[in-house]
């Protein structure tokens, strides 16, 4: 008897074909819309992004606060630029006015603030420098290289004019960073498409692949912009070019992964729906706990006091989400669409009986050839590699990473630090970047002595707007008078009680020198409830931040890391050992990368961020491979026992790993061609980390640590119990 409630064998076909065609036709659809509305978004970053160093700074700290307070004593929040003025001899009188008069033009441009100072000569006479402050709301990059051309143009002949302090330095960042939309994301996709030709021998599968990652990266922006807009993320050049190189590496890496099961499945299906279901249900789970890995990894940063730090886990985190989500859903509509077709010229063929005579392994090419070689020496491979790395690990002491001048954090040319030079040799260290001292009004002179008696001041003025400068001189016998003999000293400006000073330095106030004199007058000016800002002292604030941020978050997430992968492995050793394994790869990454900045690259050191952004990045992402191989072991072990598991699941998994972390390595490298210091050592370390992760720890150590160590790797689950 037949249930008229069960559609015909030929309808419920029919329906099938249409799901099979409209599921990815709507899912291709959706990223098409989210990658459209995204895409424009590349040249818009910098409408919702920052690179000013306080803005990233804990509202706890001393720069902070004080910055908060110089727009009310200033009564503005100008960015200040100095102009500094050097001639081939002593500058006559004439030269000096027409410096005078091409300094007073400056406000005629769109930008500048009407209150620049007056032109101020050097002791020597040799030089003329002046502050010009520039407006919040304006094009920084724009309006100080506008500002250089003209009073270049205005300046007396063979007088030789930069542009430093504050805004030249800002602007260099902004030009070095400028590159990210175009120039890095162009050789990113480059390195990538080379990569995968190389891999697949096709045009097709590599331009599917692509798609996956830029499309994840369009709907990412999308995302993460609108998230800045709002004020609910906070965006620099720093963290927008990291979200880039992840996302692309990110996503291709899972692409990789998935193409590899669906390539397997070919063989053994005619089928290409069912070879996407198949390769959709064992890539599921070594992607998901590989993206959920990263994701953790990088949420722990949220514990961060630096702003820099906590806002870059949340946009990464979202990044990698949507390259999980392209992966696991954009991708497979591809193939679904496509199917043998996608791996033209070279399509995988259906024989399903050579696959069972390979019983699922690889009899030939290099990874089988290495789970031999594994099989007969495990032993003696785990323990040499282990020395080796050791041996690149020793390098690590010498990492000199306590902070990097200002000045040095653009790489090649830069106005600024040249201008920073010049000021340094006519004028004392810390002109035209003081450190700015807010005190109760009554504590005005006390701690303006304290200041005059230190070494590292050379000058003590305070912020008086009745003055024509603006500030007025303090020496130990009070405020001078602005004027001729008998004129009355202005009065400082004061806000809710209390002054401001401004202390210039004796040494430049990007120097280590700066940041020393900047910590004694904080320690002698305790008693007097004195905020310490200013360039040298956010400096000195953001470096105590990232190494309060190191300390506490490596821990952190080497716990949160490890209790993931024993859900994931079922097991207690395991975890362990790939924990080990990977911090051991990190070690040997930073103690290589530190011998090659100091040695070949003579690098003036790094920001105590590098180190936390290297362990960040190695060890969520060189997990990541550990995954990959340790997900597939485990399915092969239940299946062939442990030790043949560890064989079969390095001769499966070797190639597509292998290329995963080459596409991976190559996508940080492309963030070296972005001029700017802590890019340059992040694509360094984090490339190279990546591949002694991919070539020696994942294809070396961990296989032959394991299969040493038999099936108690597996312990204390049943697994451990089962066959070595």
């Amino acid at each position: 008897m037949t249930d008229d409630s069960t559609p015909p064998k030929r309808v419920r076909t029919r329906r099938r074909s249409w799901a099979r065609v409209l599921i990815p036709v709507v899912l291709i659809l959706a990223w098409l819309i989210g990658a459209g509305l995204g895409g424009p978004l590349f040249g818009k970053v910098d409408e919702v992004s920052s690179n000013d160093q306080t803005s990233y700074l804990p509202s706890s700290a001393d720069a902070t606060k004080v910055q908060a307070l110089l727009g009310e004593f200033n009564d503005g929040d100008a960015i200040p630029a100095i102009a500094v003025f050097v001639g081939a001899d002593e500058l006559t009188e004439a030269e000096l006015e027409t410096i005078t008069d091409a300094v007073a033009d400056a406000p005629s441009l769109e930008g500048i603030s009407d209150e620049v100072s007056p032109a101020i000569a050097s002791d020597d006479g040799m030089a003329a420098q002046a502050f010009i402050p520039i407006e919040s709301d304006a094009e920084l990059a724009d309006t100080v290289e506008a500002l250089g051309a003209q009073l270049r143009a205005d300046a007396p002949d063979g007088v030789t004019v930069h542009i430093t302090g504050p805004a030249g330095f800002s602007a260099d960042l902004v030009a070095g960073f400028s590159g990210i939309d175009g120039l890095l994301l162009g050789v990113a996709l480059l390195a990538v498409f080379v990569i995968l030709i190389l891999v697949y021998r096709s045009l097709l599968l590599p331009i599917v692949v692509l798609s996956t990652s830029l499309f994840a990266l369009c709907v990412a922006l999308l995302t993460v912009w609108w998230l800045a807009k709002a004020g609910v993320l906070l965006l620099s050049g720093q963290t927008q070019g990291i979200l880039f190189i992840l996302v692309i590496g990110a996503a291709t890496d899972y692409a990789l992964l998935f193409v590899a099961r669906f390539r397997e499945e070919l063989r053994v299906s005619h089928d290409k729906g069912a070879a996407v279901l198949a390769a959709w249900k064992g890539a599921f789970e070594p992607i998901l706990a590989s993206g959920g890995t990263v994701i953790a990894g990088l949420l722990c940063l949220l514990l961060s006091d630096l702003k820099s730090n906590s806002t870059l886990g949340p946009v990464a985190a979202i990044g990698i989400f949507f390259a999980m989500l392209s992966a696991l859903t954009l991708l497979p509509s591809m193939l679904l669409l496509f199917g043998r077709a996608v791996f033209w010229p070279r399509r995988p063929a259906f024989e399903p009986d050579v696959v069972a005579a390979e019983n699922g392994m690889p009899t030939k090419g290099l990874w089988a050839k290495l789970a031999a070689l594994i099989k007969r020496r495990p032993r003696l491979i785990w323990i040499a590699t282990t020395l080796v790395l050791l041996a690149g690990a020793a390098g690590v002491t010498q990492l000199d990473a306590v902070g990097v001048p200002q000045s040095d954090l653009v790489i090649g040319a830069s106005e600024a630090r040249d201008g920073q030079v010049a000021l340094g040799e006519h004028f004392p260290g810390g002109s035209g970047s003081p450190a700015y001292v807010v005190v109760d009004e009554d504590s005005l002179q006390d701690v303006a002595d304290v200041l005059l008696e230190h070494d590292g001041v050379d000058a003590v003025s305070v912020t008086a707007s009745d003055s024509p400068s603006g500030t007025a001189t303090v020496t130990a016998n009070g405020i001078s008078a602005v004027g001729p003999p008998g004129t009355p000293a202005p009065d400082p400006t004061v806000v809710d009680g209390d002054v401001m000073l401004q202390a210039t330095l004796t040494d430049a106030a990007d120097s280590s020198a700066a940041a020393s004199t900047v910590r004694d007058i904080r320690t002698q000016l305790a008693d007097h409830d004195a905020l310490v800002g200013g360039v040298t002292a956010t400096a000195v604030d953001t470096n105590d931040a990232s190494i309060h941020d190191r300390n506490l978050i490596i821990p952190v997430i080497l716990v949160v890391i490890m209790l993931i992968l024993m859900l994931l492995l079922r097991s207690i050793l395991a975890p362990v050992l790939l924990i080990l394994t990977t911090v051991l790869s990190f070690g040997t990454a930073m103690g290589v990368s530190a011998l090659v900045f100091n040695g070949i690259f003579h690098f003036p050191g790094a920001d105590p961020a590098v180190p936390l952004y290297g362990f960040v990045f190695l060890v969520a992402l060189g997990i990541d491979y550990n995954i990959f191989l340790m997900t597939r072991v485990r399915e092969e072990s239940i299946a062939h026992g442990t030790r043949q598991g560890v064989l079969r699941g390095l001769a499966i998994t070797g190639g597509v790993i292998t290329s995963a972390g080459l596409v991976l390595a190559a996508t940080f490298a492309a963030l070296s061609v972005i001029p700017i210091l802590f890019l340059v050592q992040l694509a360094f370390i984090v490339a190279f980390g990546v591949l002694l992760d991919t070539f020696i720890v994942r294809s070396l150590l961990v296989p032959a640590l394991s299969y040493d160590i038999g099936r108690r790797i597996w312990w204390p689950s049943k697994l451990g119990r089962g066959e070595d």
